[in-house]
């Protein structure tokens, strides 16, 4: 459901607060907003999330020694194989990428559990917490996508939440590249790519509506950029 998405200025202004109090480096004073007054934010519908989630786990577990034909069977099963990307679906079926790039997909599975409502927080002082893989599909024991679903008391975040989470990711992206290009100590044990990985998630599951913004971004034509 689509509603109002908040004061985005309010929003900046709790962002940089926690930026401060973090003790990170805050962003210049044309450093962009995320969205502008008047837009309107909505989720991705659930099942897309819970599909783009499953993937990721799919993907996670090639990473850690799940057999290919394996992983093509479940994903077939689950009606989830024209959804990978094509670096996902050369990785899945070949073992082709960078293995050590798509580990580092925990944290952005970590932020779609929160925004699924099946992870407590997303503190950024705290890497994914190891209880995460409970929630997701039990591949190895051969649970399948509808009985993840069934099992998975999802309740998904306020549109809204997730914008302003979203912004704080996006300051946090900016001010933790910023900080290890000065050498200087972040607050937690969590570096800018696990950061990015959680920014990522999020802007692909907030899809926000006004002037200025197209239509939502495939999973992999998000620009973190900027």
């Amino acid at each position: 459901m689509s509603v109002s998405a908040p004061d985005p200025h309010d929003v900046r202004k709790t962002s940089l607060d926690e930026l401060r109090r973090l003790g990170l480096p805050v962003p210049p004073p044309n450093f962009p907003l995320v969205w502008d007054p008047g837009d309107v934010v909505q989720l991705r519908p659930l099942a897309e999330i819970e599909a783009r989630t499953a993937i990721l786990n799919v993907v996670l577990s090639r990473c850690f020694g799940m057999p290919p034909n394996l992983a093509l069977e479940w994903l077939t099963d689950a009606r989830l194989v024209d959804r990978l990307t094509r670096p996902e679906r050369q990785f899945v079926a070949k073992g082709e990428g960078d293995h050590t790039t798509f580990a580092l997909h925990l944290e952005a599975v970590f932020a779609l559990a929160w925004v699924l409502g099946i992870a407590l927080d997303l503190d950024p002082l705290r890497p994914s917490p190891q209880g995460i893989v409970d929630r997701l599909p039990d591949l190895p024991g051969g649970e399948s996508f509808a009985d993840w679903r069934s099992r998975t008391l999802t309740a998904p975040r306020e549109a809204g939440q997730v914008a302003a989470l979203l912004d704080l990711y996006y300051c946090l992206d900016w001010a933790y590249l910023e900080a290890e290009r000065r050498r200087a100590d972040l607050p937690g044990p969590l570096d800018s790519n696990a950061i990015g990985q959680r920014r990522w998630a999020l802007e692909w599951a907030v899809v926000l509506t006004g002037p200025h913004h197209d239509g939502p971004p495939g999973w992999d034509e998000i620009d973190l950029s900027t």
